[in-house]
Formats: C-alpha cells, structure tokens, sequence
C-alpha cells in the first residue's frame, strides 16, 4: 500500500481521505460488474486508503459487504471496514417508515435491540471477518429511541465483535444522548460543498470529540464537474438536483468554482474534497469512483494544501452557489 495523510476519528486512526463503496453495486450509478467492482477496491487500497466503508443494505443480500470482504483477503488487518445495519429489515420484522425527499418518498428501517447482534451477525458473514471495526446504525429508527439502539452495540463492542460504535444521519440531540450511553467514534454526515453540515452537530461532535465521515463529499458526483446527465438506470434519477432541469441550471452555477480548481491545476473534484478536508481536521471524506484513474485523483486531494486566500475565494463562489433541488442525496 501506498501511504496517505492520516487522521483520527475519536482514538481511531484512518487515512485522511476513505472510499465508499456503495458505488460498487449495481442499481446506484448503473451496471456494473464484480470484477471492475473488486479492482476499484483493490486500487483505493493500492493507494493507500485505510478506511472502507460499506453496509448491509447496499446491493441485494449483502452484495456490496461481500465484495469488500473479498477485495481485502489478504489485507484486512490493514484496513479499518465500516459498514452500516437497520435497512435490511428481517423477515417478519415491522418496517418502521419515514420520509426522504426522494421520488419516491420514504424509506424504511427497522433497528430494534432484538435485531442488532444478528444484523452484526450476517455482515460479519458477508465480510468474512471476525469483527467490524466501526459499527452504524444507518439511520435512527423512527419508532426505537437511539440510545436502545446504541446500547445493543455497545452490547457488541464488550463481546468483541465490533470495535468502534458510529452514528448516521443524526441531529446534535441524538448524539449527545448517543453517547452519554456509549462513547461515539464518529458520525457520518452529509458534507459538501453543495450541502453544508448542521452546524449544531458539526459543535457537538468537536465538543465531545467525535470524529465527522463525511458522505456524499463530490455530491453525488455532481462536483467532479462532468454531470450533465444521469442515465435511466441511474439511482440519481430519484433526486431532485439531477432531474435535467435542475441539473443544467446547478452545472452552470458550478462554473466558478470549477475555473478555481483550474486556476490551481487541480481537477473540480480534488478541489472539493481538498477544500473539505480543510474544513475540520477531524473530519474524513468517503468518495466513492468505479474508475481507477478517478479513485487515484481524488485521493491525491489529501495532500493539497490551499492558501487562506483561495479559501476565501472558494467561500465566496460557495455563496453564490445555491443548488436548484431539495438537499438530500442518497441514504447513505
């Protein structure tokens, strides 16, 4: 493995910058197969990313936590595996529903105590390994308090079979109460430049050192700067940033800041994330490319460093970039 910048989680370490696989199944940004899908793994991890990050919901039967778990035989104690339960709602379990801005609606998880060692269970299965590293509910469920569902973790973390407890997609309240039930390593939380973080959680998490992972950082691939349209069997089709109308008028009020990345001889991409990353030192962003040469790009990220004045640059073409369509991406 190569070596990235580091940083820390809580009293985790990871590279500065992580991969996301959920781009790896198929449903999410098109067909594709397992092959391309387990070389784009192997090329994040050649490059030295540290920190993988995937979950049971994604794919059909666990079809992205098992490709992780293949992409990292022979290294897995090299890496840190993240990985996320709750959607995978067990046969004859209640789906508890909830509303996303999606085209369709809603979404449904079900993270009921009495579920949680076998959800862990199955993803250990999936990842053929004997501990998850950093353990999240994928979202709160709407009708179980948090902390239930915190505690039957850190059940998991004193058994050994999770290491670190992680939130998802939680406000400022929920984390506090979280982690007055047990210490929390990290959140993940939508970031970008197209989608700032809650500012009351992105407070809470430095006052009780709890580290950010932040997803959707190229939003959604949008601000690599070449989305101009999304193909039919293109899951962005259910968000309203990418429908065509919406899309067009955002690709235009992108312009300036992709002329920044120009500018500095960075690609539109490195430039997000390099700009994020300068955002907190304890934040760490989750891209996800099938492409190799993409994945290679956007980790070199992690080493820019950007001036005081072409930060301030960037906040003021970032307040003039006002996204047409709602803010949420995808469930991550």
């Amino acid at each position: 493995m190569a070596a990235l910048p580091a940083r820390h989680l809580a009293d985790l370490q990871t590279s500065a910058i992580g991969f996301g696989a959920m781009v790896l199944s198929p449903g999410m940004y098109g067909e594709i197969d397992d092959h391309r899908a387990v070389a784009a793994l192997r090329t994040a991890l050649d490059e030295g990313v540290t920190l993988i990050d995937t979950a049971d919901g994604y794919g059909a039967d666990g079809h992205n936590e098992r490709l992780v778990g293949q992409a990292l035989r022979g290294c897995r104690d090299q890496v840190t595996i993240a990985t996320k339960f709750g959607f995978r709602v067990p046969e004859g379990a209640p789906a508890h529903r909830f509303p996303v801005s999606y085209t369709f609606g809603e979404l449904a998880v079900n993270a009921e105590p009495r579920y949680v060692r076998g959800y862990a269970e199955q993803s250990l299965r999936n990842l053929n390994t004997d501990v998850i590293d950093l353990y999240y509910p994928h979202f709160p469920d709407p009708e179980v308090p948090l902390e239930d569902t915190v505690g039957a973790v850190a059940e998991l973390v004193s058994d050994g079979l999770v290491r670190h407890l992680g939130l998802s997609n939680v406000t400022a309240d929920q984390l506090r109460k979280a982690h007055a039930v047990h210490p929390v390593t990290a959140v993940q939380v939508q970031w970008s430049m197209w989608q700032p973080v809650d500012p009351d959680l992105h407070a809470a998490a430095r006052e009780l050192g709890v580290g950010l992972v932040a997803w959707g950082p190229l939003g959604g691939g949008f601000l690599t700067g070449t989305v101009q349209e999304v193909a039919e069997d293109d899951f962005r089709r259910h968000l309203p940033r990418f429908e065509a109308a919406n899309l067009k008028a955002n690709y235009d009020r992108h312009a300036p800041l992709r002329g920044i990345a120009s500018d500095l001889g960075l690609t539109p991409a490195q430039l997000a994330l390099a700009w994020l990353l300068h955002q907190d030192e304890h934040v760490v962003p989750i891209p996800g490319s099938r492409t190799p040469a993409h994945i290679a790009d956007n980790l070199a990220a992690a080493r820019v460093r950007l001036h005081p004045d072409t930060l301030a640059r960037i906040d003021e073409a970032l307040s003039r970039f006002t996204p047409e369509g709602t803010g949420a991406l995808l469930d991550h």
